[in-house]
C-alpha cells in the first residue's frame, strides 16, 4: 500500500509539473563519496554508504509559513508557536485569526532567516508534507501525520521519540551521519577525513554578524565579546540563510555552524539529537564533538531543522508499469487540453 501512494505521489508531483510550481523550494547539494570512513579524529560520526541530497540553507521562516498555510488552518498538532511573533527572538511568523480560518504570515526581511521555536515533531510533520506533495487541508494521513514518518497524531515525547524513518522515505530529517557528513567532511573521496568545524576549517570560526569581514566567519556567541554576546543583535539574532557566503561546508551547505541547533533523527537516551550550535551557544556547539539534545516536543528559540532527501527504493518492475501508465493519462490528457485551445483559438 506505501509503494501505491508513493507512486501516487510521483504522479502528483508529474502533475505539479504540468499545472505549475509547488510553493516551497527546497534547493539541495549531493552529497557523495558514497563508503567514507567515520571520523576517526571526532565522535565516530560522518560514515554514509550511499549517495544523498541535503538542504543548501535552514528551513526558513518564509518556507514555513507556506507550510502552516496549507496545513494549519486548524493547527490541531500545533505546528504554530506563539512564541514565534510574541518573544522577542522568534522568527516573527504571525497568526492571525482563529480556528479553524488561522492564516499565517511573515515579513519580508524575516522570511529568509531561520524559522525556529519548532520541535522534532514539527520538523518531521514538514517532511512528509513535502513527501505528500505540499497539499492543502486537515492534519491528516495525506498531509502531514504520515510520509517519512508514521506519527498520526504523535505529540509527546514519548510518541515522537518511536517514529522512524519510512522505507519509502524521501523529504527527511537528515540522520546524525547524514548531516555530520555534509557539514565536516573533506569532499575528498571515501576517506575519515574531517574538518572541526563546518565551514572548511580547523580554526574557530570569527564571531561576526553577516555580511562578514573576513572568511570562515559564522553567527554564534561571541561570550560576550559583543553587546549581550550576540554577533547579531536585536530584533533580527539570526541571520539570512546563506549569508556567509565565503563559510560554506565542503560539499556546498551553509550555516551548518551557528544561525539555529538543527535537529537530527538520532535518539539519545529519551532524546533527540541537535547539531551545529546556534546565535544564543558559544562557539563549542560549532565543533565536531558539539553534540547535543533536546525532548523532541520541545520548541525554543535557538532550535530550527534543515531537509534531507533520502536515496529511497528503486520501483520494481510492475511499479514501473504504473508509472508508465500515469505519464501516458497525463500526456493524453495534456495533449488533448491543447488540442482544444488549438481549436477554440
Amino acid at each position: 500500500m506505501r509503494n501505491i501512494s508513493r507512486l501516487v505521489a510521483v504522479t502528483a508531483v508529474m502533475s505539479a509539473c504540468v499545472s505549475g510550481a509547488q510553493a516551497v523550494e527546497i534547493q539541495t547539494v549531493t552529497v557523495g563519496n558514497p563508503g567514507n570512513a567515520d571520523d576517526t579524529h571526532g565522535d565516530g560520526y560522518g560514515g554514509v554508504d550511499y549517495v544523498y541530497n541535503i538542504g543548501t540553507f535552514e528551513v526558513t521562516a518564509g518556507q514555513y509559513t507556506e507550510f502552516l498555510n496549507a496545513v494549519a488552518a486548524t493547527d490541531m498538532y500545533g505546528l504554530y508557536s506563539t512564541n514565534m511573533w510574541t518573544n522577542s527572538y522568534g522568527c516573527k511568523i504571525e497568526r492571525t485569526g482563529s480556528s479553524p480560518n488561522y492564516s499565517y504570515t511573515v515579513g519580508a526581511e524575516w522570511a529568509d532567516r531561520p524559522v525556529n521555536y519548532v520541535s522534532w515533531g514539527d520538523a518531521a510533520r514538514f517532511a512528509n508534507w513535502l513527501y505528500n506533495g505540499q497539499p492543502t487541508g486537515a492534519q491528516d494521513l495525506s498531509t502531514t501525520e504520515d510520509g517519512s514518518y508514521y506519527l498520526n497524531g504523535a505529540t509527546n515525547d514519548e510518541d515522537l521519540m518511536a517514529a522512524v524513518r519510512e522505507p519509502d522515505a524521501t523529504w527527511v530529517i537528515p540522520s546524525e551521519d547524514e548531516w555530520y557528513k555534509a557539514a565536516y567532511h573533506y569532499n575528498d573521496g571515501v576517506t575519515d577525513n574531517y574538518w572541526d568545524y563546518p565551514t572548511r576549517s580547523d580554526n574557530v570560526p570569527a564571531c561576526e554578524c553577516c555580511p562578514p569581514a573576513v572568511p570562515n566567519s559564522a553567527n554564534y556567541d561571541c561570550n560576550g565579546a559583543d553587546p549581550g554576546g550576540f554577533a547579531c543583535g536585536p530584533p533580527f539574532y539570526g541571520t539570512n540563510v546563506g549569508c556567509y557566503d565565503s563559510s560554506a561546508s565542503p560539499y556546498g551547505t551553509f550555516d551548518q555552524g551557528g544561525n539555529v541547533w538543527e535537529w537530527n533523527e538520532s535518539v539519545i537516551g529519551s532524546f533527540r539529537g541537535v547539531r551545529g550550535g546556534s546565535f544564543g551557544t558559544n562557539v563549542d556547539g560549532l565543533h565536531v564533538a558539539g553534540r547535543s539534545y533536546n525532548d523532541p516536543a520541545d520548541e525554543n528559540s535557538i532550535a530550527g531543522f534543515r531537509i534531507a532527501e533520502a536515496p529511497g527504493p528503486i520501483p520494481t518492475l510492475s511499479e514501473w508499469g504504473l508509472v508508465a501508465m500515469a505519464l501516458l493519462v497525463l500526456t493524453a490528457g495534456t495533449l488533448v487540453w491543447a488540442r482544444r485551445r488549438a481549436a477554440t483559438a
